[in-house]
């Protein structure tokens, strides 16, 4: 058996104009200088409160980053409202997932630092749900690059570290699946610079969505 692990946002799709307006409301808001889109990709992967406190320029979540993570939540519900709202899947990834979804001896679950009430309007809005019997969010464990979000997956599927693969975008991604034991795949599509994932421990780095079938099956 084998476990696949996909991150959510610059993975399996594209919110970074989403999360930045949101982010660049939520700083002004507040009173503070707005973010730039580079700085609001950079921690895009983090938990929250603890993404926000980075921007702001914190080495923890105090209790201003934690009331302005609140606030950016209550905007981006009302984002959800709005009938242009767009996280468009990355082209190719809908074909990935009904492939290796065929495979018998392939599970696939999410690690992700949305909520697990965004993980799931993502993966209910583009018909993906079926595809993912485990998931672990920013809800259920630490911030990367904390391992406990692919060791409790691998617990809870009965799956060792050293059969699971993490897929991300972010060099987060990368630590956490090397912390835990399991096999960091990068892609150069999200919003983190490949030679920072190459630096991170990516063993590989998928250039295209579609290259993934074969690093997940050949593996």
């Amino acid at each position: 058996m084998k476990l696949v692990l996909f991150d959510c946002d610059g993975t399996l799709v594209d919110s970074a104009a989403t999360i930045h307006g949101t982010m660049r409301r939520t700083f002004l808001e507040f009173g503070k200088p707005e973010p730039s889109l580079e700085q609001t990709k950079a921690i895009i992967g983090l938990t929250l409160d603890i993404a926000i406190a980075r921007i702001d320029g914190k080495d923890h979540a105090d209790e201003e980053a934690v009331a302005m993570a609140a606030h950016y939540k209550s905007l981006f519900t009302d984002v959800r409202k709005d009938r242009s709202f767009n996280e468009p899947l990355f082209n190719g990834i809908g074909e990935v997932l009904e492939r290796i979804s065929r495979e018998d001896h392939i599970l696939i679950g999410a690690v992700t630092g949305k909520s697990r009430r965004g993980l799931s309007f993502i993966l209910d809005l583009h018909g993906l749900s079926q595809h993912f019997i485990v998931r672990r969010t920013a809800d259920d464990c630490p911030s990367k690059p904390h391992p406990a979000m692919v060791t409790e997956c691998c617990v809870e599927t009965g799956i060792a570290a050293d059969r699971t693969i993490v897929i991300g975008d972010a060099i987060y991604d990368m630590q956490m699946a090397r912390a835990a034991g399991a096999k960091p795949i990068g892609v150069s599509w999200g919003y983190g610079p490949v030679p920072e994932l190459e630096k991170a421990g990516a063993a590989v780095i998928a250039h295209h969505p579609l290259d993934l079938i074969d690093l997940i099956l050949q593996e």
